[in-house]
C-alpha cells in the first residue's frame, strides 16, 4: 500500500520536519538489511522520520527514498541534500501527526 500525500500534506510535513534531527544514517554499506529495519522502527515511533545518507550520489540518494517507501509502505516527503525526509502514520489506532485536509475550492 502506497501512501500519496497531496501538495499541501507534504508542505505541512516539511514544517514539522524542519525541527528534527536525523534519527538514521545509511553508511558507506548502503541500505542494508539492518538499515532498513531501524527506519521501520523510528517510523513507528515517531511518524516522520529524517534520514541522513552519506556519499555525494544524488541518483542513489534517491533510489534508497524509492527504496525505503516502496518496502515498508512509506511516503517520501521530500529529498534535501543528503537529508530524505520519510513518513508513515502509525498502524495503531490512532496517527501522532494529524495531516491537514485539503482545501475544497469554491465553485
Amino acid at each position: 500500500m502506497k501512501i500519496e500525500l497531496s501538495p499541501v500534506e507534504r508542505q505541512y510535513l516539511r514544517g514539522l520536519a524542519h525541527s528534527l534531527n536525523p534519527v538514521v544514517m545509511i553508511g558507506n554499506n548502503g541500505l542494508t538489511e539492518a538499515v532498513v529495519r531501524e527506519i521501520a522502527i523510528n517510523l513507528d515511533a515517531h511518524e516522520l522520520i529524517k534520514i541522513r545518507v552519506l556519499g555525494d550520489d544524488r541518483a542513489q540518494r534517491e533510489q534508497f527514498l524509492q527504496q525505503i517507501c516502496d518496502e515498508l509502505s512509506a511516503a517520501p516527503v521530500q529529498h534535501l541534500g543528503k537529508l530524505l525526509i520519510v513518513y508513515r502514520p502509525s498502524s495503531l489506532d490512532k496517527p501522532r501527526i494529524a495531516l491537514p485536509k485539503a482545501k475544497k475550492k469554491n465553485g
